[in-house]
């Protein structure tokens, strides 16, 4: 029991590895893992849109580069697009290996968030796109003021969601060599595990992981919570935008494609 305690719980090796882990470490993680979401949402709309469309030639690149990124595993595409770029002459980024870093999260992030984001959009009630397309907008247009800011709506739980695991996938950067003041939290305690032959910092590593994915795995299960009680009845309550104004400037509510006449607010 004494080995065992001394492998895992070492106080001292915890004490040592911390100040490092929580000054560069977690700025590092969640630099990338926020840098890399932020891409997975621009992209992942794009994505989303493409896969929407009525034309396959349009759907089939987008549909081709999210089962190929859903369908390796975060190790093989961090190591080739880490790896493999810079190899290849591809470099651009140099050499700094945090910016590869970045790029390869993100691009996994984004073949997640398309699939989120055509879900949430594809649960937007069909009538919402053709009361816009009746009020003579088109169809990009009806898309990005009516159809996807509801989409997305739909979809903020399962994006906190994927905003963790992109949390816990940087911990995969660690096969690129990041240099000193860009290490994450999983390369400082590996170093530390390697040097000293003690599991502790990887304990103490975990630790702060957990400090951040716990809090945000209660936050997506209140959104969650939120959607489910408060959606319906927020919809019902207030007509969906259709992007137009009046004269007096109040936005003009979207019209009944049942009845062709504009939704009426119920009580």
């Amino acid at each position: 029991m004494s080995d065992f305690l001394h492998t895992f719980f070492d106080w001292s090796e915890i004490r040592g590895a911390l100040p490092t882990l929580l000054t560069e470490g977690l700025r590092n993680t969640l630099l990338i893992a926020v840098l890399a979401i932020l891409f997975g949402l621009v992209v992942g709309v794009l994505l989303a849109v493409l896969l929407l469309s009525r034309r396959r030639l349009v759907r089939l690149p987008a549909r081709l580069y999210v089962d190929v990124f859903r369908g390796l595993p975060a190790i093989v595409t961090v190591s080739l697009i880490g790896l493999g770029l810079p190899a290849a002459g591809v470099r651009p980024f140099g050499r700094n290996p945090l910016g590869y870093a970045v790029i390869a999260v993100g691009l996994i992030s984004a073949a997640y968030c398309a699939e989120i984001f055509r879900s949430g959009i594809q649960a937007v009630p069909p009538g919402q796109l053709q009361a816009g397309r009746s009020l003579g907008m088109s169809y990009l247009k009806t898309m990005r003021l009516v159809v996807v800011p509801q989409g997305i709506r739909n979809v903020l739980p399962a994006l906190a969601g994927q905003f963790i695991v992109d949390i816990k996938e940087s911990s995969l950067v660690y096969l690129l060599g990041l240099g000193v003041g860009q290490r994450e939290l999983y390369f400082i305690a590996q170093e530390r595990q390697a040097a000293s032959y003690n599991a502790s910092a990887l304990v103490a590593a975990g630790l702060c992981y957990l400090v951040i994915t716990i809090p945000l795995t209660y936050l997506v299960n209140w959104l969650d919570r939120r959607m489910r009680e408060g959606g319906g009845r927020g919809a019902r309550r207030a007509p969906a935008a259709t992007g137009q104004e009046d004269a007096t400037g109040a936005a003009v509510p979207a019209a009944d494609p049942t009845t062709g006449g504009a939704l009426k607010e119920r009580a």
